[in-house]
């Protein structure tokens, strides 16, 4: 099957791709630096707070990816999970431990404020996951196919990285000058926006059927067995996104402290605007050519790359180092997980795309974020390093987070080596 992707559906991947992006940059980032800078420097309520959306966000979607299929609907999910997404995450602009202190009238309320966060994160994580993991993901498997994924997937990649673009510099001033309020309406008002756009743009595929089968039997098919085994080269691929998503895990929940606290740069917009920009850049030429001469031939060599570019983060001390580094370092993570999620599309069953969206996130999400986010807070609290903030002292990551996320990638080589000799039968 082949076909040019049309313009209504280029606007609805790049619309819903982007906004839903802002939200999750956000929840990935920044929360943790509102929690860090304003309630608590202990890394591992953020790591708590990682974990605990990283459930949420697999759960949700593994039920949700199901009701979708069952209901033969994307679109209303979509829109409907966009606009409560936006005002959940618009509803943080009224948290602080001032309010907290006063609603609760509890002692300890620092911790009792972690905890509002991790709640209030798992609940618009919920309406994020329903909207954008298991609707629209779902909704882009539906209407692209085997020819042209791979230019699909590089634009959806870079997505995160256009979305910390626009976060970092237009919205980033706020955080830095202490206006959390501002900032968090805001970003609700745009992602609720999305959502009111995508009911007058984004149609459902027409091939879309609803799927009677019993929902419960439906929801654990992706986990028995033989469905292991009729898809293996489908389970082969997701374990490789598995362990990249997890080195990924391991440094960006603490980049931007990384940054401000233990390289003292506070103009960082500056740098990843570049570093983005640049990767972005690379991973859309290259995805011109990756569904013609095959995505699994770019696994192992941007791999490679990856770990250098990890390795080399380590090593820079100044803004020039730090943004060739984070050039080869994104460019490269970018370019190989697009591969990845093509791959994963183009080996997911046509009439279980919405099934498979909850176990997808098993591997690229849940399993993780569990893990990669408790990795780096341990190297964070081995590394000794702390600041003074105001008469608390915090603890600082380090460069070390860096190498053990090239150290948890190599393990990718593994399954890599498989996948690639399924691919071709040639021996690497």
């Amino acid at each position: 099957m082949k076909g040019k992707i049309s313009g209504r559906v280029w606007i609805s991947i790049i619309l819903f791709g982007l906004f839903g992006q802002i939200a999750w940059t956000v929840e990935n980032m920044y929360f943790n630096l509102f929690l860090y800078k304003t309630i608590s420097g202990d890394p591992d309520y953020i790591a708590a707070m990682v974990a605990a959306s990283a459930v949420t966000a697999t759960v949700t979607t593994l039920l949700m990816g199901v009701f979708s299929d069952r209901i033969g609907k994307r679109k209303v999910l979509i829109c409907a999970g966009y606009i409560l997404w936006g005002i959940t995450t618009a509803s943080f602009a009224f948290v602080s431990t001032e309010n907290v202190k006063a609603a609760f009238n509890t002692s300890n309320v620092v911790a009792a404020t972690a905890i509002l966060v991790i709640i209030m994160d798992c609940i618009m994580t919920f309406f994020g996951s329903t909207s954008n993991d298991a609707a629209f993901n779902a909704w882009v498997t539906d209407v692209t196919n085997i020819t042209n994924r791979g230019k699909a997937e590089t634009v959806l990649e870079v997505m995160p990285l256009l979305s910390l673009l626009i976060v970092f510099g237009g919205l980033d001033g706020l955080t830095q000058a202490g206006n959390w309020s501002a900032f968090f309406l805001i970003v609700g008002g745009i992602v609720i926006l999305g959502g009111l756009l995508g009911l007058l743009i984004i149609k459902d595929s027409p091939e879309l059927k609803p799927n009677r089968q019993n929902y419960f039997s439906n929801i654990l098919y992706g986990f028995r067995p033989s469905t292991v085994k009729k898809h293996s080269t489908l389970y082969i691929t997701l374990s490789v996104l598995c362990i990249l998503s997890m080195s990924y895990q391991v440094f960006m929940p603490y980049l931007i402290i990384y940054i401000q606290s233990y390289l003292g740069i506070d103009n960082y917009a500056i740098v990843l605007a570049i570093v983005l920009v640049l990767s972005s850049i690379a991973s859309v030429l290259l995805g011109r050519i990756m569904d013609k001469i095959g995505k699994h031939k770019f696994l192992i060599p941007t791999l490679a790359v990856l770990i250098i570019g990890l390795i080399a983060v380590y090593f820079v001390r100044s803004i020039a180092t730090l943004a060739a580094a984070g050039t080869v370092m994104l460019g490269s993570n970018l370019i190989c997980t697009s591969a990845v999620n093509g791959l994963i599309r183009d080996e997911t069953p046509t009439d279980k795309v919405g099934q498979f969206q909850g176990v997808r996130m098993i591997f690229s999400v849940l399993v993780p974020m569990v893990i990669g986010p408790f990795i780096g807070s341990n190297v964070i609290k081995g590394g000794g390093a702390t600041y003074n903030d105001l008469g608390v002292i915090k603890p600082v990551p380090t460069p070390e987070i860096f190498l053990a996320g090239a150290v948890v990638a190599l393990f990718a080589l593994i399954p890599m080596i498989f996948l690639y000799r399924r691919k071709t039968g040639e021996q690497i």
